[in-house]
Order: structure tokens, then C-alpha cells, then sequence
């Protein structure tokens, strides 16, 4: 996908896992998302980044059918997130910033609630929370609750609630916040094998490095809109993502600045 200014997608490309078209809210007088087009190809591992209110989250939130937009129309793998939300949700895992989970389960009971209510077979359900147990190297805590997680033991279980009815697309936000380096490697191993088997991840992060490190398509995302989209190497250019980032949000050169009070 050729990188523009505004997320299109070009005419060659096949059916998108995600595409978003003229989303658009309003609290109050405060735009927090201006008209954003934005196309995730299939089979890519999607970095959406910008600045602490530049409207990835909002955007996300209405792409996948947790906020409704005033404007605007969201669709996954071409089915309309807002007119058909049970065959779109059936298409993709969604991890929130912030998720809240019934804390007063253990992470089987907690798997094994959310599957029955998404109307898995008991038997495959019995299975597939027993393998995402494992592979989140969470059968040592087989009998703590939720609400006694780590951060990082949260960051799994909410990525295992998400992959546990088998979705083609994953729509993270800010997964890596706060999570220790080894939990972070193991979540890094697990998205990586799930895009190399076919699916298709949009990852939300203001870190560069980790996006860069993870993620072969780019979004730069300020003041509410999209101002950069494409392959991450045509985005950055020759130089780091991050320089690219602080070039196209309009970031202050704050190494010659300093406190006053500090200075000998």
C-alpha cells in the first residue's frame, strides 16, 4: 500500500481488514477525531501512534463498535461494524486501554465465561482455554483471581479474552503500558506468531521504538487526524520514526530548553 497523507488504500489492494471512513466526534466543542480515513491491509501488524490526545483512541473505540460516531463509517474485512455489530465482532478481538474484567474469577473461570458467552462448543472451549492458559504462562496461577493479576498477568489475560473465539483481526490499545520486560517478550512472540499465520493486528502506542521493532505499517495520528499512512519504511524515511513523529505533530526542539531553576 502506497503511504499517503490520509490512510487511503490503493485501487489494487484486496478486501481490508480494517477500513475506516470519514469517522468523526465531537464532546463538546472539542473535536477529538476530524473526518479520519484509514485502510489496515490484510495480514499486517498495523501501528497507530501519535501524541497523548491526538485521537487514537477515540478512533479505535469507534472502529470497533465500543463508541459511537457522529459521523463516519467503520468496517472489518468489509462487514459494517455499526449495522452488522455480531458478524463484525465475530471477525476481531478487541483489547481496550483500560479493560475491565469480572475480578472475582480465576483466568479459567474467566476464559471459560467469556467463551460461553460467544457460544463456543463446551469442548472446544474446554481446549482453547486450557492452550491460551499455557501459552500466556498462566496455569501457575490457576487458582488466583483476577483482581490479585499483575499488570502484566491483566495485559494476558485481556490478550487471551481477545483471541479466544479465533478472530482474524486484533485491535490493541497500549498492550505494552506499564508490563514487565519478560511478560512483554511473551506477548511480543504471541502477535508475531498470529500475524505470521494469517492475521491481521492494529497495535495503538505512543512508544516508537516497540512500533518499529513490531509493526510493518504505520499511522501518525495528531490533532485528530491522520497526517502520515504507509509501509513504515516510505513513512520514516531515512531517518528514526520517532524524528518523523516529532517532524509531522509540529514537537518543540526541547533539547535546548531547560528549567531555569535548575541551571548552575
Amino acid at each position: 500500500m502506497p503511504a499517503t497523507t490520509n490512510g487511503t488504500e490503493s485501487p489494487e489492494s484486496g478486501t481490508a481488514a480494517l477500513r475506516i471512513v470519514g469517522l468523526h466526534k465531537e464532546f463538546g466543542t472539542n473535536v477529538a477525531v476530524n473526518h479520519v480515513d484509514l485502510v489496515v491491509p490484510q495480514g499486517s501488524f498495523f501501528g497507530l501512534v501519535g501524541p497523548n490526545g491526538a485521537g487514537k483512541t477515540t478512533s479505535l473505540s469507534m472502529a470497533v463498535g465500543l463508541l459511537r460516531p457522529d459521523a463516519g463509517e467503520s468496517r472489518v474485512f468489509g462487514v459494517d461494524v455499526w449495522s452488522d455489530p455480531v458478524e463484525a465482532k465475530t471477525l476481531m478481538g478487541v483489547l481496550p486501554d483500560g479493560l475491565s474484567m469480572p475480578e472475582r474469577l480465576t483466568g479459567r473461570e474467566l476464559l471459560t465465561y467469556i467463551g460461553q458467552l460467544r457460544g463456543i462448543d463446551p469442548g472446544v472451549l474446554a481446549g482453547r482455554v486450557q492452550e491460551l492458559l499455557d501459552v500466556m504462562e498462566l496455569g501457575s496461577a490457576e487458582r488466583t483471581l483476577v483482581v490479585d493479576y499483575s499488570t502484566g498477568m491483566r495485559k494476558k489475560i485481556g490478550l487471551a479474552t481477545a483471541l479466544l473465539h479465533g478472530p482474524r483481526l486484533l485491535v490493541l490499545d497500549e498492550p505494552f503500558e506499564a508490563v514487565d520486560p519478560v511478560s512483554a517478550a511473551a506477548l511480543k512472540a504471541i502477535l508475531k506468531g498470529f500475524v505470521a499465520g494469517g492475521g491481521s493486528v492494529v497495535l495503538s502506542s505512543h512508544v516508537m521504538p516497540l512500533v518499529e521493532q513490531l509493526c510493518d505499517t504505520v499511522a501518525i495520528m495528531a490533532r485528530g487526524q491522520v497526517v502520515a499512512a504507509g509501509p513504515l519504511d516510505e513513512v520514516r524515511g531515512d531517518t528514526t520514526l520517532e524524528q518523523t513523529f516529532v517532524r509531522l505533530v509540529g514537537g518543540d526542539d526541547h533539547t535546548r530548553k531547560g528549567l531555569s531553576w535548575l541551571a548552575s
